[in-house]
């Protein structure tokens, strides 16, 4: 469900998931944080490579992806795109869009207020850190939708936003992202 390794073929949920069902259906990820997957992320989001874009989105269309009504990237403050120059996730959702047809979503999910950065938070100090960050346009009729991302570490970000998009009417919400951070 949330792309964490399981205990063994037959387990449908891991431990972390079994502790604390995540709001969102499932996550897809393509691959492990690691290697050449992971200085891709690393260049295309730190250093500005967006060039890199397309050919990690196309990654993204190897994944099992649903039915869905809509994309919505992830997304970030105002200031935090004026800083980066660019949503990392927004870039990754134009490529699904554009290759499956499925409507790409910019006006269902704002993140509108600044946190400290997540990186080297527990993974407590994350969920607490997000906590009531992001809201919706308004309601979403029952809308199923396909949440993007770039990297899950704990989840604490696809958790937060898919609890706000379903509160405010999604009937369903799949995550998928293109790297799940080695756990443990």
């Amino acid at each position: 469900m949330c792309a964490l390794p399981l205990a063994s073929e037959h387990a449908r949920l891991c431990g972390q998931c079994l502790q604390v069902q995540p709001p969102f259906t499932r996550v897809a990820a393509y691959g492990l944080y690691e290697g050449v997957l992971a200085e891709s992320i690393h260049q295309f989001k730190f250093h500005g490579v967006r060039r890199l874009a397309k050919p990690l989105g196309h990654f993204l269309l190897h994944l099992d992806i649903p039915n869905a009504d809509g994309i919505v990237p992830v997304p970030l403050t105002k200031n935090g795109l004026i800083k980066r120059g660019f949503n990392q996730s927004l870039l990754l959702s134009r490529v699904v869009a554009r290759h499956t047809g499925i409507r790409l979503f910019l006006d269902l999910l704002f993140k509108t207020r600044e946190t400290a950065p997540q990186l080297g938070l527990s993974a407590r100090d994350r969920l607490t850190n997000l906590r009531n960050a992001f809201t919706t346009g308004g309601n979403l009729g029952g809308l199923r939708l396909l949440l993007v991302d770039d990297v899950i570490t704990t989840g604490a970000t696809v958790r937060e936003c898919a609890k706000t998009l379903l509160d405010d009417g999604a009937k369903e919400v799949t995550v998928l992202a293109l790297a799940r951070a080695p756990f443990g």
